[in-house]
């Protein structure tokens, strides 16, 4: 009873005096745990050899089997998000934090047991279904909270939470290269110790978020902020609840907006480590793929705040009008950097991590850019279903890549020169992405409700600048 009493959204509320910049911390410990599922790649090479342990042989799973795993979980971020989004209004963060933290070390213990067993489908249900949910539960906790503490940095504040997502693989990659390392043998490639050890990390980083984490009273706002101030077109004086925004033009060109550019991106991170391989084989080993992966995770990460923070600037609509044209000449060019009259990792390596850094300034300008629609009531409920566009990427993105690098080799393309159409697809979903969000307008005044309308946060208690 103590530990539900302890979880409850009235005991997590701040006391007078409560310096909200101990929030931001809270936010990471969550997404930088749950951001591991950006190194799974790093998983991906010697999942195909748990029964040959050095090679692959009869009997091991592929690599189209493998990539299910992230799709599975990234499908189910997205469903959690929507399904979570509204109780998580009413339950708090620190309840959503802890369920996300049993729901995800269980998917690391669940897999381990599947990997011992050389049973696929354990995999498919315990990292990708259950420790889906914890990524969605994970995700959205600190979103909404951060935004109510930071109204007048809401592109920051978001940010500052999500960057933690795109930099887990930083902390993931290179951690579950050590492990499967250290318990490499004759008999195992060391993925089931991996996973154990893993969990319970994983479990223990994200007890702190739950331990730390506060919301403010209702109707709090920062000292000397007048949200008055605020002129642009784009941004809302008024509260949307979640029916509501779900059936405007708005929401679903957000939606797709999400899905294009997650679609483009993901697909790139899931395949990261065997594409740099495959595409300069014999100059990237393993070790180099791993420390690529690990990039990857750093560009991820620095650009959801660089991005976000920039948004708060020049707004988010031109912020995404950056992203989808900057990033569809990027994937062209990539396409000629391993082509054997240029063959750069150099200039390979440095495309994508502009390009990453864009996908994770995408993850985390959305709740701003939502927050700017609809309001800043119910933008954990709202940004969960737009997650949705996520699961649909998380199924889209690896296919694409995976089914299209397969056809062509099957057509007798050159390994390295396998992903040509993949990348010119990708840069053609940005296109897609770029339409759908010069079509993002102001809201119309008919799905403004009287009860809805003049909802701004009046003065609360102060709190440390």
């Amino acid at each position: 009873m103590a530990v539900l009493f302890f979880l409850d959204k009235n005991h997590s509320l701040a006391k007078p005096g409560f310096n909200r910049w101990l929030v931001p911390p809270a936010a990471l410990s969550i997404h930088l745990a749950i951001g591991q599922v950006y190194a799974l790649s790093v998983f991906k090479v010697p999942l195909t050899r748990v029964i040959g342990i050095d090679q692959s042989v009869a009997g091991d799973w592929t690599q189209i089997e493998i990539a299910r795993i992230f799709s599975i979980a990234i499908v189910l971020l997205g469903l959690s998000a929507a399904v979570f989004g509204r109780w998580l209004e009413n339950a708090g963060p620190r309840k959503a934090m802890f369920a996300s933290a049993i729901c995800f070390a269980s998917g690391f213990f669940i897999s381990a047991i599947g990997v011992h067993l050389h049973q696929l489908w354990l995999l498919y249900i315990g990292y990708g279904f259950i420790g889906g949910i914890g990524l969605g539960l994970g995700y959205i906790s600190p979103v909404s909270t951060l935004i109510k503490w930071f109204p007048d940095r809401p592109g920051m504040a978001t940010g500052l939470a999500i960057m933690g997502f795109g930099g887990g693989a930083m902390i993931g990659g290179p951690l579950a290269q050590i492990l499967m390392t250290h318990f490499h043998s004759a008999h195992s490639v060391g993925i089931v110790e991996a996973f154990v050890v893993m969990g319970t990390i994983y479990f223990c980083f994200m007890m702190f978020g739950v331990f730390t984490v506060r919301i403010p009273e209702p109707n709090w706002k920062p000292v000397g902020w007048e949200p008055s101030a605020r002129k642009s077109a784009m941004i809302t004086s008024h509260n949307v609840d979640v029916e509501t925004a779900f059936r405007t033009p708005q929401f679903w060109m957000l939606w797709v907006v999400l899905c294009m550019n997650v679609t483009a991106g993901i697909g790139i991170i899931e395949q990261a480590s065997p594409m740099i391989q495959e595409m300069f084989k014999g100059r990237a080993t393993p070790a180099a793929a791993a420390g690529f992966v690990g990039l990857i995770s750093l560009f991820n990460m620095a650009g959801r705040f660089f991005w976000s923070s920039t948004s708060d600037y020049i707004g988010r609509k031109p912020t995404y009008m950056i992203f989808f044209l900057l990033g569809t000449a990027l994937y062209i060019g990539v396409t000629f950097t391993g082509h054997q009259h240029l063959n750069s990792v150099a200039l390979f390596v440095l495309c994508c991590l502009i390009i990453i850094s864009m996908y994770g300034g995408g993850f985390a300008t959305i709740p701003a850019y939502i927050r700017d629609l609809f309001g800043g009531s119910q933008v954990s409920a709202i940004h969960g279903r737009i997650l949705t566009a996520w699961s649909v990427a998380g199924i889209l993105g690896p296919m694409l890549v995976n089914h299209i690098r397969q056809y062509e080799i099957n057509r007798g393309v050159p390994l390295t020169d396998a992903y040509s159409t993949v990348l010119y697809t990708m840069a053609g979903l940005l296109l897609i992405g770029f339409v759908a969000n010069t079509l993002i307008h102001p809201l119309n005044a008919k799905y403004i409700h009287e009860e809805q309308s003049g909802t701004e946060p009046v003065t609360g208690r102060p709190a440390h600048q």
